[in-house]
C-alpha cells in the first residue's frame, strides 16, 4: 500500500491539486491529510470540498489548529494566523465547518499514527522542532503497540527522526525524491512539510509518500502555479503578506 501524506494545505488549491496529481502519478493508492486544510490561503471552501471527497474515497484525516480556528475564530488577533480565521469561517458552509469540527485529533492505521502536531498532547498544538519534542511524541505513540511510524505536519519542514540503538532520537534531513528505508524494527517520526505554505526558503510544495510493503518513505517537492495562488489571495481581503510568502517560501 502506498500512502500519500499531505499536511498544512492552508487553502492553497493550486498546490493541493499539484501534489495530488504528482502522488497519483507515483502510484498513491490512499491519501492521508494531516491537518490545517485551511488558513492563510484564498480557497478554503474548495480545499475542504476536495478533502470531503477524499474522505468518501477512504482517505484518513486529522484536525489541525487552523481547522479548529476556522470553526471557532478567536475573538482577537494575537497572531498572523488568527487574522485569517474569521475570514475563512465566513467562506465555509455550515456543512464544511461541521466536517472540520468533527475531524479527529489522531488516527491510527496499522503501523501508522497520524497527528497534526505532537502526539503526546495533540490539542496543545506543540511544534515538533527537535529531538526533545519528537521523543515526547514517539513515547506517547507507544500506547499503540502496533505503531512504528508517527506522521505529522505543523512545522512546515520535512524532517525524519528515528530511535537508534540508544534511547535518544537521531535527526535526519531527507533528500526530495530519494526513498528512505524505514524498517519496522525501529520507531520513526516524520514531519512531512507543508503542501500550501513551505517555510524553508523553497517555494515548492511538500508532501511525502509511504510505501508500507517496502518500508520506504519518500519526501517530495512539487512545482505548482504559485502566481495563480498568490493572485487569488490578492483578490480577497486577506493580507497581501500571505501572497508574498508563497513566492518566497517563508
Amino acid at each position: 500500500m502506498k500512502w500519500a501524506l499531505l499536511s498544512d494545505i492552508h487553502a492553497n488549491l493550486q498546490a493541493l491539486d499539484a501534489c495530488m496529481a504528482h502522488a497519483r502519478s507515483h502510484g498513491a493508492q490512499r491519501f492521508a491529510l494531516l491537518g490545517d486544510l485551511v488558513g492563510y490561503g484564498a480557497d478554503p471552501g474548495a480545499v475542504v470540498d476536495r478533502a470531503m471527497a477524499l474522505a468518501e474515497q477512504g482517505a484518513l484525516l486529522v484536525k489541525g489548529n487552523h481547522d479548529d480556528m476556522a470553526v471557532s475564530p478567536p475573538e482577537s488577533n494575537r497572531t498572523v494566523g488568527d487574522s485569517s480565521a474569521a475570514w475563512t469561517h465566513e467562506q465555509l458552509s455550515a456543512a464544511q465547518r461541521r466536517f472540520l469540527q468533527e475531524l479527529p485529533m489522531t488516527c491510527q492505521e496499522g503501523a501508522m499514527l497520524l497527528v497534526h502536531a505532537s502526539a503526546d498532547a495533540p490539542g496543545r498544538w506543540r511544534y515538533v522542532y527537535d529531538q526533545q519534542v519528537a521523543t515526547l511524541s514517539l513515547d506517547a505513540a507507544s500506547e499503540f503497540p502496533e505503531v512504528r511510524y508517527v506522521f505529522g505536519g505543523h512545522v512546515h519542514f520535512q524532517t525524519l527522526y528515528y530511535r537508534g540503538a540508544s534511547a535518544g532520537l537521531m535527526k535526519f534531513a531527507p533528500t526530495p525524491g530519494v526513498p528512505v528505508p524505514v524498517p519496522r524494527h525501529r520507531l520513526w517520526l516524520a514531519t512531512i512539510g507543508s503542501v500550501g505554505q513551505p517555510r524553508d526558503g523553497n517555494p515548492l510544495a511538500m508532501y511525502a509518500m509511504m510505501d508500507i510493503a517496502k518500508s520506504q518513505l519518500t519526501f517530495h517537492r512539487v512545482a505548482y502555479d504559485q502566481a495563480a495562488a498568490s493572485a487569488a489571495i490578492l483578490r480577497t481581503d486577506l493580507p497581501a503578506f500571505f501572497a508574498d510568502r508563497l513566492e518566497l517560501g517563508r
